[in-house]
């Protein structure tokens, strides 16, 4: 029992030593997959990513479709949709990263990037999202998030270029057409 609690603030001070409470970019940030595999940011550099605030228990859950299918459909042109499940929203996510994945994986075929359970609203709000939704780090599109499902494109170079309420389909022609741009065609 000691050795699990030590492992895991182990795992607690290594995400707070990677990830900046501030960071500059996009690309400095450090999470971890959905496996509890750390994961640099940096390595998407000079791709077109949406970033997206998921749960398995929401009206909006369908939604793991249309993103699996805009991920097959454009990650060969340098497209990645990465997956931050959330349980911010009425208990919408109340599972275990694994049981997240196997819920992911076998009722939706998830197959693009998902990550370990995070906060997106709140006090506790990862600093990812507090990047993501603060008027000095992303002045165009700035403000909380309201729901699941909120979408963030990011530009190849890291720059905050769209946000898609909730209500956006992934396949929808807002959606499409922002990524079709940003991937250059």
């Amino acid at each position: 029992m000691k050795q699990t609690s030590l492992a895991v603030a182990a795992a607690a001070l290594l995400a707070l030593a990677v990830t900046p409470a501030r960071a500059t970019s996009f690309y400095d940030y450090n999470l971890q997959d959905i496996d509890g595999k750390p994961v640099s940011f940096d390595q998407f550099r000079g791709k077109v990513l949406l970033v997206v605030n998921t749960a398995s228990r929401c009206g909006y859950t369908y939604q793991f479709d249309g993103l699996e299918a805009l991920y097959k459909q454009y990650r060969d042109r340098g497209f990645l949709i990465l997956g931050f499940p959330s349980n911010d929203f009425l208990g919408q996510e109340p599972g275990t990263n694994q049981q997240i994945k196997q819920f992911c994986t076998l009722s939706y075929g998830v197959s693009f990037p998902m990550f370990s359970k995070i906060k997106v609203t709140g006090q506790d709000m990862h600093p990812l999202y507090r990047y993501l939704t603060e008027k000095t780090t992303d002045p165009r599109f700035a403000g909380p998030i309201s729901w699941n499902f909120n979408k963030f494109l990011i530009g190849r170079d890291g720059s905050i270029i769209a946000r898609f309420r909730t209500q956006d389909e992934p396949q929808g022609p807002t959606v499409r057409a922002a990524i079709e741009a940003a991937l250059g065609g």
